[in-house]
């Protein structure tokens, strides 16, 4: 189902390009996309959550 993928974070890293010392800054501001923790402690972004995300940053050229 589309939007119910579930990325790792490295995964997230590499499609935002972004080091993972950046991307831990930036969650920490509250400007990160939206991630889980599952009960083994890995972290997961929902694909939706970072499309939304995605749209929510872009800028008009």
């Amino acid at each position: 189902m589309a939007g119910t993928e579930k990325l790792k974070l490295r995964e997230v890293l590499e499609e935002i390009d972004m080091s993972r010392a950046a991307f831990y800054r930036l969650r920490a501001r509250g400007k990160a996309p939206k991630l889980i923790k599952l009960p083994n402690g890995q972290i997961r972004c929902r694909r939706r959550d970072l499309d939304a995300w995605w749209a929510e940053h872009e800028i008009a050229a």
